[in-house]
């Protein structure tokens, strides 16, 4: 058996009156974040780990921010296509461990929901997905609350 371990970041701009989606589903907030997707941090960051893992580049690679096909797709999508790209190649995913840190909304209520969400896409089980969430205590452009942004950590393997 071989095992890798990805490491993924991701960080996009929030603004006032734009939908929000993290961890694909949609939150109630005054600021949504802006990207060419639907510009879910969380997918994202999951995304570059997994993809990183098995050695496939990263998300920006294979859905171009440049590439019109991709604007407003549901990160969804995205997570899909990844777990598929991995699996093609013969890897399964264990488990991905996230941290998130922005100020608000306060995102704690929500994380059984993304789980229920999450765990299909990649064909894992809920108890297999960590996701924490942080504040930056005020600090720099999460604690000015001009961003947010998402950490994963992915543990896949090859039988």
């Amino acid at each position: 058996m071989k095992i890798r371990v990805g490491l993924g970041f991701d960080v996009h701009q929030l603004e006032t009156g734009r939908d929000f989606y993290l961890g694909g589903i949609k939150l109630d907030a005054s600021k949504g974040a802006v990207g060419h997707s639907d510009a879910d941090v969380l997918i994202h960051a999951i995304c570059d780990a997994l993809l990183g893992a098995a050695n496939l580049r990263d998300i920006g690679f294979h859905y171009s921010n440049k590439d019109p096909q991709w604007a407003g797709k549901d990160s969804k999508y995205f997570l899909k296509d990844v777990t598929r790209m991995l699996a093609d190649k013969g890897w399964t995913i264990e488990n991905v461990d996230c941290t998130l840190t922005l100020e608000h909304p306060k995102v704690n209520p929500h994380i059984p929901e993304m789980k229920r969400v999450l765990a299909p896409l990649m064909n894992i089980e809920e108890d297999d997905i960590s996701i924490k969430a942080t504040t930056a205590e005020r600090l720099g452009y999460v604690g000015r609350e001009e961003g947010v942004n998402a950490y994963a950590v992915a543990l896949i393997k090859k039988d």
